[in-house]
């Protein structure tokens, strides 16, 4: 499965792309038929996308029902430190497998597993790695937020909190809520903002410290 590409100076990132040389992302019918489970959601993972003045491209969103008690193997990395934010923008959301999600025995599984565990009737919820957005996501023109809420890639909530946009409740951009938003987001912003932004999950790699100093440029 691929992920989302990064957000460029005149652009926003590609959705899903596929950049694994010498393999394959099998369709749906194929894999049904070849193993014993069914594909319930095959999509784009809202939100996962860094934002930016260009948002990040998406991620997969993909639900496997286990049709029987078997195992699987997760190959993938960017599930701790996300594809980075530039220039102001965000980084996307990190790659995540989470088993029976919503349910009693739900549990999030490493990005490098083998042989994990699952059992009939649960689901793999896979979602996998957003590109990092490029410049300050509170400079998006409010008409391209509203047409990527329209569009089911970034979802109301996060118009309001990673861009500042206020949607009325046709879904049209409320532009004297969303001016005074975007100002008091600005105002509460620290005073240092790195140029690289490598997601929350920095962090815990580096004790606590959410940039290092060659990310101030």
């Amino acid at each position: 499965l691929g992920g989302g590409s990064g957000g460029r100076y005149y652009a926003d990132g590609e959705d899903a792309i596929h950049v694994v040389p010498d393999s394959r992302n099998l369709p749906t019918e194929f894999t049904e038929a070849r193993f014993p489970f069914l594909v319930e959601r095959l999509g784009l993972a809202v939100d996962s996308g860094g934002p930016g003045q260009f948002r990040g491209g998406l991620g997969y969103d993909k639900h496997i029902r286990m049709l029987k008690a078997g195992s699987f193997m997760s190959i993938a990395d960017r599930s701790i430190l996300a594809c980075w934010g530039v220039r102001g923008g965000l980084a996307g959301q990190p790659f995540s497998v989470v088993v029976d999600a919503g349910g009693p025995a739900e549990r999030e599984v490493d990005a490098l597993a083998d042989g994990e565990p699952v059992k009939a009737g649960e689901v793999i919820r896979i979602r996998t790695t957003g590109g990092g957005g490029w410049g300050d996501p509170l400079d998006r023109a409010v008409d391209a937020v509203v047409r990527d809420v329209r569009w089911g890639k970034v979802s109301v909530a996060g118009a309001r909190r990673d861009y500042g946009v206020v949607l009325a409740e046709d879904g049209t951009a409320d532009q004297a809520g969303t001016a005074d938003l975007r100002a008091a987001l600005r105002a509460a912003r620290p005073e240092v903002r790195p140029f690289f932004d490598r997601g929350p999950g920095y962090a815990t790699l580096s004790g606590g410290a959410r940039y290092a100093d060659v990310d101030l440029l």
